[in-house]
């Protein structure tokens, strides 16, 4: 069986997420093939598509939301994404159980006397008038039902797993700084998800696996599991094995990958990528030795935002007064530096409608 080093695999990576190449596609098209982009920060997508997208417009990002074809809604792993609207409809249900476990690992001991179900049709009856809430008036709401929990955990509980629901605009549009407000995904998007399927097969299952490969392969079971926080897939990954093909990595795990899928020469040039917080090309991997170094591995769950540099994160970055910051991490040539320069100053002006290209590299 081939294996694949980490170059190679960072290579794939680069490739399937679209930051070898920009990717000339409509901004739907990019979200649907990443399979969504974390966003519990609101203006983080932007720059996670402005790297990927050529031409990113922030404008058609924001219009998609506006016109309901994408949503920012609690989905893998129990984070805020933004997925099409046709993808959280197929995929809602098959994420229900997870997220409500996760809710309960932090909230288990206040919920404990709490009938879920009740809970669950308590906020839905609540929302149904189809008026945008905030976790809290929902919360109050409902608290001289269920006083002992306390509103954190119902809040927690009824939107982030319970009742599907949208973070509605302006929550997420460019430059706008608007607090969270929740409407029922049925009534955003005029329909109710798709139910679980009927005879105990996993369809969707089998989707997200060949989705997440496409956007992430070629990867290990485990690496599937940490993007979607799904523990109950291997039946779906034995299902559509015979599709697919396999390579080992270093440490000697199976990898499983689409057999059309580009698997670039480890040789190709990687341009300088700036990468927003939580990015899905790092945190899509249960092990991320394949972009980002053991000893930084902690910057992809802090929210640092980061640099790739030669495919693999080099430094990172922040924006003041209009001016790009980039703090390296290890020593950089003199090359790479005026790469991270120059890709810096077109992302402070983006950043700023192109009133500032200001950059500054910290000395290492």
């Amino acid at each position: 069986m081939t294996v694949l080093d980490a170059r190679a695999l960072g290579r794939a990576t680069l490739a399937r997420q679209l930051l070898l190449d920009r990717a000339d596609v409509p901004v739907l098209d990019a979200v649907a093939h990443l399979g969504g982009l974390q966003a519990q920060e609101p203006q983080e997508p932007f720059v996670g598509l402005w790297s990927r997208v050529a031409g990113f417009d922030p404008a058609a990002l924001s219009d998609l939301l506006v016109r309901r074809h994408v949503v920012r809604t609690h989905l893998m792993r129990r984070t805020v994404h933004l997925v099409t609207a046709e993808d959280v409809l197929a995929w809602r249900a098959r994420h229900g159980d997870m997220l409500r476990k996760r809710v309960l690992g932090v909230y288990r001991r206040e919920l404990d006397a709490v009938d879920l179900d009740e809970l669950a049709a308590a906020g839905r009856a609540l929302m149904a008038d189809g008026e945008p809430r905030s976790m809290a008036e929902l919360a109050r709401a409902l608290a001289p039902r269920w006083p002992a929990p306390g509103p954190r955990a119902l809040g927690e509980m009824l939107i982030a797993a319970l009742v599907p629901v949208v973070q509605a605009p302006p929550r997420g549009l460019w430059r706008t700084n608007a607090g969270v407000r929740n409407v029922l995904l049925s009534s955003w998007l005029g329909r109710e998800i798709d139910p679980p399927w009927p005879d105990g097969s996993d369809p969707v299952g089998q989707a997200l696996v060949r989705r997440y490969l496409a956007a992430f392969g070629p990867a290990a079971s485990a690496d599937l599991r940490a993007w979607c926080g799904l523990a109950g897939l291997p039946a779906a990954v034995a299902a559509v094995r015979e599709e697919l093909v396999s390579f080992r990595d270093e440490r000697g795990r199976e990898l499983l990958d689409l057999p059309g899928a580009p698997r670039p020469d480890p040789g190709t040039p990687a341009p300088v990528r700036f990468l927003p917080a939580f990015d899905n090309a790092i945190l899509g991997y249960d092990d991320r030795s394949r972009i980002i170094d053991d000893a930084h591995r902690g910057l992809s769950v802090a929210g640092e935002r980061v640099v790739l540099v030669d495919g693999r994160v080099a430094a990172t970055w922040n924006v003041t007064d209009a001016t790009v910051t980039v703090t390296p991490l290890r020593g950089l040539r003199a090359a790479d530096r005026n790469a991270v320069a120059e890709e810096g100053s077109r992302l402070a002006s983006f950043l700023s409608d192109h009133d500032s290209g200001g950059v500054r590299i910290a000395r290492t």
